[in-house]
């Protein structure tokens, strides 16, 4: 990213480097803004309007002979997605490593667009039969690899762009973004539900959201393809090139291959599958899956376990930057000891707090939501700054998939089937194996270094 530098500034200060001292181009600075928060917010609103319309789209792309088969095969593909992450961090990332970060964003948006389009526009079952229900697979496939690449790339790329004592801020932009997607997508789904009757719904409502998902995400690969590259990956792809010496012989920089960047970086691969699995698990369940757990569960009226859940989180939003701001003042690891301790003692009072009525639900996920704010502002930053340049994206992206899907994306699953596999004790135990796994990612923070306004230039 190119920048302007203020003539009257003082010079840099030693061991820094431009990149660090220089104030980003207003125009380029709202590109990246938009263009990265943009294309996020669309991924997460491909995963909540998905879930939202999972009812409507077992009707239609499923045999009606068996409903209960038909939804649960509907959620088995929504599980899909997340098994083809890993895959996504895989591929996207060696793509941002080796062809830039903005390219790996701009495929990615445009082909979790491509299956958006493919499942509004999937004929009816009763049309053309078991191959409504494979091209839903297919495309589901399609957005699991690229979602799996998107955040990734997006976490590296914002933190790249982001002045280096201002990145836990920006970082923020990764969950406030995709915040308002979910958002978007639910109040969507509530709007149509009640405009159309359900039949129509069922007829064709439910695939407006996704055509329009298509729409959207065309608009921010567009944006995309106009962002600027990474100022340090440029730097780093520069510094690979051959150059001619004064002797007149060309010098190629010894570059060591993926695998082997991979390998030599293990231990902050563990430590990224470390910090993630304890507020991966705590978000899914009290961001996303706890109004339908009251709903079902605990018998909360539906219009109010929704709005409830849309307050807490509207909270959510307001509380990332705060967070976000604080990491870069006073060090990520005093925030991240935060939101996992504190996420580990109220988790069991919030859940004594929801009992029967809405408010409890919108005030035990708003004080649950505060906390967790606090790893999700920052962990983009976090991760970026554990891993070199040559591997930032990859490395990130791998373990980062691989325990969003073995643990975020089981969370719903296990905290239903608890309370199934433990009768009178299922809360319990859900709440010990959560708290579990937030413990274990506060541990992890011993294991590494603070981190904040570290250069990531040449690292």
């Amino acid at each position: 990213m190119s920048a302007n530098v203020d003539p009257a500034a003082p010079p840099p200060a030693p061991g820094t480097t431009p990149s660090t001292t220089t104030t980003p181009r207003r125009v380029g600075l709202v590109q990246t803004l938009i263009g990265t928060g943009a294309g996020n917010a669309v991924e997460w609103y491909d995963w909540a309007i998905y879930a939202t319309f999972a009812s409507f789209i077992s009707t239609q792309l499923f045999s009606k002979a068996d409903p209960s088969s038909a939804f649960l095969a509907t959620l088995a593909i929504f599980a899909v997605g997340f098994v083809a992450r890993p895959f996504g961090g895989f591929l996207f990332g060696w793509i941002g490593d080796r062809l830039g970060r903005r390219t790996a964003l701009t495929l990615c948006v445009g082909l979790g667009s491509l299956g958006s389009l493919a499942i509004g526009l999937t004929p009816s079952y009763e049309s053309i039969g078991s191959a409504a229900s494979l091209i839903l697979l297919i495309a589901r496939l399609v957005q699991g690899l690229a979602h799996g690449g998107e955040l990734p790339s997006a976490q590296t790329y914002l933190s790249e762009m982001a002045p280096a004592s201002r990145r836990g801020y920006w970082a923020s932009l990764i969950y406030v973004s995709g915040t308002v997607g979910i958002l978007f997508g639910t109040l969507l789904g509530a709007v149509l539900s009640t405009v159309l009757p359900t039949s129509q719904m069922a007829a064709f409502g439910w695939r407006i959201p996704f055509i329009l998902g298509a729409v959207l995400g065309l608009v921010a690969l567009v944006m995309r393809a106009r962002m600027e590259e990474s100022e340090v990956f440029e730097a780093e792809k520069t510094a690979s090139l051959p150059v001619v010496g004064q002797d007149g012989t060309t010098v190629t920089p010894a570059r060591t291959g993926l695998f082997a960047d991979l390998a030599a970086h293990w231990r902050q691969a563990l430590q990224v599958i470390g910090l993630t699995v304890g507020v991966t698990v705590v978000y899914y369940v009290w961001g996303v899956s706890t109004p339908a757990y009251a709903i079902n569960v605990l018998k909360i009226e539906p219009a109010g376990a929704l709005w409830a859940g849309v307050v807490a989180n509207l909270v959510f939003i307001v509380a990332l930057p705060f967070w976000g701001k604080l990491s870069d003042r006073f060090g990520r690891k005093p925030v991240l000891a935060i939101s996992g301790i504190g996420s580990a003692v109220l988790f069991f009072p919030a859940t004594w707090l929801v009992r029967d009525t809405a408010w409890q639900l919108g005030l035990g996920m708003s004080a649950m939501l505060i906390v967790i704010s606090a790893s999700a502002a920052i962990v983009p930053a976090v991760y970026a700054e554990l891993f070199p340049t040559s591997v930032r994206t990859i490395g990130v992206g791998i373990p980062y998939s691989i325990a969003v899907a073995a643990f975020g994306g089981t969370a719903a699953y296990l905290q239903a089937g608890f309370a199934t596999w433990f009768p009178g004790a299922g809360t319990t135990a859900f709440g010990l194996y959560t708290i579990v796994l937030l413990l274990i990612s506060a541990a992890t923070l011993l294991t590494i270094r603070e981190t904040k306004g570290k250069v990531l230039h040449g690292a």
